[in-house]
């Protein structure tokens, strides 16, 4: 099977859409720790039309940029890292302090309910924060022009939120209030 890096990037999109959202959509199981059984997903992949094999599953792993997939140590199973909508998956992180200020890319047009607000975790189960202006910029990007906010994570941690972060570096929150953002960008 074909490995160039366009098609990877595809089967990264479909495996997010799979291990995040829609694990049903091709009859795949997940546990709660958002954990499937590599061979499982191959199986239903290939019913529903999308040709995988291990050696793709394991290139995506290896070359996706934002470390959005991991496989476990006995290499029988994979998950996504965080970014998860679906009910099934109930990760539990360690919770952990921030750093300083945390970032977060959006787009223009979501400015004003966000200030109003807070950040709130939509249709995910948590806000993504990033530690750099340059990440939350290219994540704002994908919604439109972006906008850059700034929170204070750690007097956010230092009044009780729960700050958690996730194997790739995303940080994670269930809720940032406006009194916590600052627009910057």
């Amino acid at each position: 099977m074909t490995t160039n890096l366009t098609h990877l990037d595809q089967i990264s999109k479909y495996l997010s859409y799979i291990l995040r959202h829609e694990p049903h959509a091709i009859g795949l199981q997940l546990d709660t720790e958002g954990w499937a059984n590599i061979d499982d997903l191959i199986e239903c992949a290939n019913k529903h039309g999308h040709a995988l094999d291990k050696a793709t599953v394991h290139a995506v792993v290896v070359t996706n940029s934002k470390k959005r997939f991991t496989i476990s140590d006995d290499n029988q199973r994979i998950r996504a890292v965080q970014g998860h909508s679906t009910p099934i998956v109930r990760r539990m992180y360690t919770e952990t302090a921030p750093p300083e200020v945390l970032y977060h890319g959006t787009a223009t047009r979501f400015l004003t309910p966000i200030m109003e607000q807070g950040l709130k975790t939509g249709s995910r189960h948590h806000v993504h924060l990033s530690l750099d202006i340059p990440t939350a910029v290219t994540v704002g990007m994908r919604h439109g022009k972006p906008a850059i906010l700034e929170i204070q994570a750690l007097r956010m941690h230092h009044q009780g939120f729960k700050f958690f972060l996730a194997e790739n570096g995303v940080w994670l929150t269930d809720f940032v209030p406006p009194a916590f953002l600052k627009l910057i960008g």
